[in-house]
């Protein structure tokens, strides 16, 4: 058996800026720099994010979908908020791509069984590869029964420790 491996998208389930409204970022879309950089976490993420880097051992891959500006942009965030510090995640951990299918290359390179995103097109593209899918935040119809719809990074926390719990 593979050893479990965390994948998380960036926007909207990470950086948080329109988890809540279901809308997209204008600040960090379309803002200037410091707009971005001022642009929230989502709510416990920095207090859950560190638990769960605990548990899959380091073994934590942020996998975004983004153009190249947005990617120099989200490097940034990442810096600017000192990401890897307050989390545990590896610097080296971050994957970009540019169509939100291709994250199942990511996944499959990196053996992810469990990940975490806000579209259920990248669950879709996942199904079969990833055992594991958690379809995060705010969606505007119920989803397949193949997918866990998480509303919060608590409820992740949970439910991630539910369906695997750690050994003593």
């Amino acid at each position: 058996m593979t050893e479990p491996r965390l994948g998380v998208d960036f926007g909207r389930v990470i950086h948080g800026g329109a988890a809540e409204s279901g809308q997209a970022d204008t600040a960090f879309l379309d803002g200037d720099a410091e707009e971005a950089m001022r642009s929230p976490a989502t709510a416990g993420m920095f207090e859950t994010l560190p638990g769960l880097v605990d548990r899959f051992d380091g073994r934590v891959w942020v996998i975004s979908k983004c153009g190249e500006r947005i990617q120099r942009r989200t490097l940034e965030w990442l810096d600017h908020h000192d990401f890897y510090r307050r989390t545990g995640v590896p610097s080296q951990n971050v994957r970009f791509c540019r169509k939100r299918a291709d994250k199942a290359i990511h996944c499959a390179e990196l053996g992810i069984t469990h990940m975490v995103d806000d579209r259920l097109a990248v669950h879709t593209a996942l199904r079969g590869l990833v055992p594991n899918l958690y379809l995060f935040g705010p969606q505007p119809t119920t989803p397949p029964d193949w997918v866990h719809p998480i509303a919060t990074w608590p409820e992740l926390e949970d439910e991630i420790t539910a369906s695997w719990p750690v050994e003593s």
